[in-house]
């Protein structure tokens, strides 16, 4: 990926706070929305979810999920052109007891302060999603496709 598109795909994550979650329901495809947050050096993204929704019992039965991550729509763009990012990855519900809770509880809180109030309810979990692989289509003719290494890597520059 060149420099000006793993920039533009770094900004890109970084500045927009809602994905559409992709899972399996019931062995077809389901459609979501979650705000996010992004863990440090491209580690992955944070959502705090409802057992009471779907996708969490999607993601419990079957990890595998896609985001989909878009810049606001511009009048006069085509909608065609406007930067986008797909993530494939893995879901991995974060215990309150485990090690990677608290990073990603305070991440996703300074993110959201707003929903401080929701890790009270106990239907609500923190899930990590581990990057396999991020298509990035920045507009017209500028698509390139990641690793999960070079993902770390373009979220990790300074």
């Amino acid at each position: 990926m060149e420099p000006t598109q793993a920039l533009a795909l770094r900004s890109l994550l970084e500045s927009q706070q809602v994905a559409a979650l992709a899972t399996l329901h019931e062995g077809e495809p389901a459609v979501s929305m979650v705000p996010y947050a992004l863990l440090p050096h491209g580690q992955g993204f944070v959502i705090h979810v409802s057992r009471l929704a779907a996708h969490t019992a999607d993601m419990l039965t079957n990890q595998a999920v896609g985001l989909l991550v878009t810049a606001p729509l511009v009048a006069s763009t085509p909608p065609q052109s406007i930067p986008r990012a797909s993530i494939q990855g893995k879901s991995h519900q974060r215990s309150s007891d485990s090690p990677a809770y608290s990073q990603a509880r305070a991440l996703y809180l300074a993110r959201f302060p707003q929903s401080e109030e929701m890790f009270t309810f106990s239907d609500f979990s923190l899930f990590i999603i581990a990057v396999h692989s991020v298509r990035f289509v920045g507009g017209f003719a500028q698509a390139s496709s990641v690793t999960a290494g070079q993902f770390t890597s373009i979220m990790s520059a300074t």
